[in-house]
């Protein structure tokens, strides 16, 4: 599989809309990817594609978009993450059924729960940092969902679709040594940082006609690992956000990484773990794609 380069790329087909952030860390401008692959800066609707702006400007972006009030902007070679300062990132363990069975575990009865750092999530193209001492660094291309609306106590799944902003790609990486066998909850090996690379876009929840039938394919150097569908999940999207409201309050901007297919190194037996110089690239069907190298 060939290099891929540092630009967003347009996925037709899947609508017109994917907002993202460009330019150095921490001085990251908002902008449209339009459907032409023209990129146009949103600057003049919102300072940033935030929680505030997730909650009440989505209707000024697409009112702006349509209009032709955007004006492009040159691209940069950096994307960082689509959504800036989210208040948590909620994670959904053992959701596809290929990858329970890989790692010998039964089907749960209800989600598994944990919770990343919210500083974990850097752009789609950031390099991620090995932890000191790990041995067994391990990938994980996951459908990350992303609010615009408050869940609180849902009465049912059927709620939660409209509270949904979009989709984007996540890679939940995760230590597996840190995670199972050092005792305690899954949330130290996945709390690293840099260990959620995001975007390059989010593409807006009415683009994806169903976020239940998509595509996730991830490489490691060129080889495929994971190939997978999420038709397999166990729990579907607007479940999980239902589930999650029961048990805490989910807000504006907030994300969730719904689970991964089979082909992570644990499940792989003779598979190795991710070393430096390692290059991981990932795609979801409608979504984009992204690639990070382990240093």
């Amino acid at each position: 599989m060939t290099e891929r380069s540092d630009q967003p790329e347009t996925q037709r087909g899947y609508g017109s809309v994917k907002l993202l952030r460009v330019g150095p860390e921490g001085a990251e401008r908002p902008a449209v990817l339009a459907e032409d692959g023209t990129l146009l800066d949103l600057s003049g609707v919102t300072r940033d594609i935030d929680p505030g702006f997730l909650a009440t400007g989505l209707e000024d972006l697409r009112t702006a978009y349509e209009g032709g009030e955007l004006s492009p902007i040159q691209n940069t070679k950096r994307v960082g993450a689509p959504v800036a300062r989210p208040g948590k990132v909620v994670c959904i363990g053992l959701n596809y059924r290929d990858h329970a069975a890989e790692t010998k575990d039964e089907l749960p009865a209800e989600p598994i729960i944990f919770m990343k750092a919210v500083n974990t999530v850097v752009g789609p193209t950031d390099d991620v940092l090995i932890p000191r001492g790990s041995q067994k660094t391990d990938y994980e291309v996951e459908l990350a969902v992303v609010l615009k609306g408050r869940a609180r106590y849902l009465d049912s799944p059927g709620e939660a679709r409209d509270l949904i902003a979009g989709y984007a790609i996540s890679n939940d990486v995760s230590e597996r040594e840190y995670q199972l066998e050092r005792g305690g909850t899954w949330d130290k090996g996945k709390s690293c940082e840099t260990f959620n690379p995001l975007g390059p876009h989010l593409v807006t929840a009415d683009e994806i006609a169903d976020p239940q039938d998509l595509g996730l394919r991830l490489w490691v150097n060129g080889e495929l690992r994971q190939d997978g569908s999420t038709k397999d999940m166990i729990f579907g999207v607007d479940h999980l956000i239902w589930y999650l409201s029961q048990f805490m309050v989910l807000e504006p901007g907030d994300i969730i990484n719904t689970g991964t297919p089979a082909g992570v190194a644990m499940g792989r037996p003779g598979t190795p773990y991710l070393r430096r110089g390692d290059v991981v690239e990932i795609e979801i069907d409608g979504l984009g794609r992204q690639h990070q190298r382990l240093v």
